[in-house]
Order: structure tokens, then sequence, then C-alpha cells
């Protein structure tokens, strides 16, 4: 399966071979562990012919964000409303906010349950493709026990609370939590495993895998297991898009050497603990592009005019990653490096543009004068 496209593995030049300095713990800042000599001279060589480089990236002059919303707490995860509104979780304090396009800030609400702490709590957010019929909007967050993903009806406050699908496993790091309903009109959410590298391989755990499901959180028809797993082997997944030909695509962050971009295809194996990077195995899916960690730390993914949008949290950037009509990723192009910071969530809202939130105030940033806000990017 490894390679189905031929599209291989985004391989660097000078720029990987850097050794990723160990922060706080945890992949979100760093956190990993140098890797040795050896590993990077291998990084060196792993990719092969036709490998799209991530090294060496494109040039670009975009035009400046405009900030939309300052004075925010780790903001999350961001689902737009129809009519143009969004829902904003902030994972430590557990609100659910509603943000206007003009910068009004409300709270909808505090997410019952919530137990924060490391990379857990309020994490993905998801408005339902019929809301306008059911008023279903659905959130991810970690509880004392498991992740969990909760069904509400929205109308101004939140009522009628469902739990839909409880013991995703839980942790100080890796707990996955982005959700998004897919063009089939299916969610679906991205688990992580914890630091228990075991679990992503283990087709009858939650952990490491990106799940599929109805609205009442059963395994959506069609599914390759019969159960909620849609893919596995991986091993933190934070962010999940789709192209306007159905592909779909994941960041995923890596242990030591590569960041990934997936394109996600159904019961694929994408390797983890096994393989990190790319890997040439039989039985592997290896991802399109891959960055050195210090460069990414992929969480949020969007797309929008012809590329997709992953933003960086320790490499402090927002990428652009275009795609072609096969589901190929070109040169990727980093924008605003180092300018706002970390960057967690991306969002594509109805007028093509691209809402993007700021992570400083996670405790791995360095909190500027109106942090945490959220960006509005023009994409080009």
């Amino acid at each position: 399966m490894a390679n189905r496209h031929g599209v291989g593995a985004a391989l660097l030049g000078a720029a990987l071979l850097t050794a990723t300095a160990a922060c706080a713990p945890g992949e979100e800042g760093g956190g990993r562990t140098p890797p040795p000599l050896s590993a990077a001279s291998d990084a060196a060589t792993a990719g092969g012919a036709g490998a799209t480089p991530a090294g060496g990236e494109t040039s670009v002059a975009p035009a400046a964000p405009r900030t939309l919303v300052t004075g925010l707490s780790v903001p999350w995860a961001i689902a737009f409303l129809p009519g143009g509104d969004a829902l904003v979780t902030e994972r430590e304090s557990a609100r659910l906010l509603r943000v206007t396009p003009g910068g009004q800030v409300h709270e909808a609400g505090v997410i019952e349950g919530v137990a924060a702490s490391g990379e857990g709590g309020l994490l993905g957010v998801a408005v339902s493709p019929r809301y306008a019929d059911d008023h279903y909007v659905f959130v991810y967050f970690t509880a004392q026990d498991d992740n969990r993903i909760v069904r509400y009806r929205y109308d101004g406050g939140l009522s009628d609370r469902k739990v839909i699908v409880s013991g995703i496993p839980k942790g100080a790091i890796h707990n996955g939590g982005r959700l998004a309903f897919g063009p089939d009109g299916y969610l679906y959410a991205s688990t992580g495993e914890t630091g228990e590298r075991g679990m992503a391989q283990d087709r009858n755990s939650l952990g490491g895998k990106i799940l599929r499901m109805t609205a009442d959180g059963r395994p959506a028809p069609g599914n390759p297991f019969g159960t909620l797993v849609w893919t596995y082997g991986h091993r933190n997944v934070q962010g999940m898009a789709w192209d306007d030909r159905g592909h779909m695509y994941a960041t995923e962050f890596g242990q030591n050497t590569y960041d990934e971009i997936n394109l996600i295809e159904k019961g694929h194996n994408y390797g983890w603990p096994e393989v990190e990077g790319v890997g040439h195995r039989s039985g592997y899916t290896d991802p399109l592009l891959t960055w050195s960690t210090d460069e990414a730390s992929p969480s949020g993914l969007a797309y929008a005019s012809g590329a997709l949008w992953a933003a960086a949290l320790r490499g402090e950037r927002l990428w652009r990653v275009p795609v072609d009509a096969s589901g190929r990723a070109g040169r990727p192009a980093a924008l605003y490096t180092g300018e706002y910071g970390r960057l967690r969530p991306v969002a594509t809202a109805s007028d093509g543009t691209l809402w993007v939130g700021t992570s400083n105030r996670d405790g791995r940033g360095s909190p500027r004068d109106g942090d945490d806000r959220i960006l509005v990017v023009r994409p080009s």
C-alpha cells in the first residue's frame, strides 16, 4: 500500500539535519528527544526520487493578516455555523465561544466534565452539516478517565447533552482531538496514542486512529473493520481537511525527525510506531510530505484556493501546500514565520478566508500583548 499515488514524502535538505531541541514534555512544543547522529544521516537519504521537497520552500509575500479577536486563552478549534459566525473552543477554560465575523465574542457555554491538564482539555468542535434541521454541535474533550465526544443541541445555548463516544484513551500527551464532518456527511475524529505506542497498531483500540461515525456515534456505513476505526497507525493527528475533489488529508506529529501530512484512505495503516516518515515498507502508507520537527509541529489543517494550510506550533508559521487534482503535494511555502508565535487552529470561512488561532498562552509559548488571538488570512 505504500506510495500508492507515487507521491512519496517530501524530503528535507540540510535543514533537516539539525537536531531538534528538547523543550517542555510533549510534541506540541518540541519536547522530543534529539535523534542520534545516525538517524539524522539516514534521514538525508530516506525518500528517493520523485519526492516533494519541503526544505527550501518557495518564497511568498502574503498580505498581512487582520486581527479579528484578542484576549483568548488557548483557542484549540474553530467551526463555522450557517451565517458566518464560528464556534471556538478554549482548551483550558472549557469555554465554547461564539465569534462573529465582526469580532464580537459571546460565551455559548462551558462544557461540563472537562478535565484539562497537559495537552488535554476542551479540544475539537464540529457543526452538523444538517444544522438548519437538527441544530447539533459536537465537541471532543478530555474527561476524568477518558477522551470523549459529546453532542449538544445549540440554539443560542447548549442543551440535550449526549455522550456519543467514550473510552478514547487519554494521557498527558497525544490526545488527538480534531473533529470534522467529511463531504460524505459523516463525523471524523482524530485520536492520539497517549504515548503508548502499541495502541496505534491495535485495531481494537480507539487510540492512534482516525474514527468515522454517524451523528449518534455509531460506526459509519462502509467503515473498513466494522468498527469506528477508519485508519490506524497514527501517533497524534490534530488536523483534518478535504479538498474540493474529496481527498482527505491529515497532519501528524512525528517524534524526533519527521512531522507529516498524510493522504488519508480507507483502512490504511500509516505506520506508527514501526515507521516515522518514509519507510517504503509493504503494508504501511507513506506520507505525502514531511518536515523537520522544528519547522512544523503541525496542528490545524484547512483547504482553500487549491492548497492545504497547516498551522505550526513549534514552527510558528502557517504552511501553504499546493495540491493537485490527484492529491499530490507541491512545494510548500512558509508564511508569517515567527510573526505571531505558535499557531494551532485554522479553518476556512464561507467567504474563502482563513481563520487562524494563536496558542501562545498554552505554557509553551511566549505570550504577546493581546494573545491569544484569531487572525483572518486571505489566501492567494
